[in-house]
């Protein structure tokens, strides 16, 4: 019989067989699973100062994470990394880029790069909001 139990340090394979079912769901809907991993990094020679961690999956890059060591911030890294990722997203013919962000992080900075939000789960955390956002990105024919 069929129980649920709490995994509280999952392996790969577990986490394998909890997502298959959705994953076979969403084949037999035309849309496989089969994201392409991107990661930029910023550094400089050995030493890795931030950078940007995504993957695109169905002609959209989400951006998981974007980090620019404070020792660079104020100089541009952040919005070279979301230009490189957007470079990326051209050269994959995908048609833009989306995230999510805090109140209490940069939610202006992807605003003034052109971003629109898209979503909110307020007072998440406490006191602040979960901000999503979206960009669609032109390609080089002008679509």
């Amino acid at each position: 019989m069929a129980a649920i139990t709490h995994l509280t340090s999952a392996t790969e394979e577990q986490r394998a067989a909890i997502t298959a079912p959705l994953g076979a769901h969403s084949r037999d809907q035309g849309f496989v699973w089969n994201p392409t991993h991107v990661t930029l990094a910023l550094r400089d020679g050995e030493k890795i100062f931030g950078g940007l961690i995504g993957f695109i999956q169905w002609d959209w890059l989400y951006v998981e994470i974007l980090a620019v060591d404070a020792s660079l911030r104020g100089q541009g890294w952040g919005r070279k990394l979301i230009e490189a990722a957007e470079n990326i997203v051209r050269d994959n013919g995908c048609r833009g880029l989306w995230l999510s962000t805090f109140t209490f992080q940069a939610p202006t900075f992807y605003e003034r790069l052109g971003f629109k939000r898209c979503g909110e789960i307020p007072n998440y955390p406490a006191g602040q909001s979960r901000l999503f956002y979206m960009k669609h990105v032109e390609t080089t024919d002008g679509t």
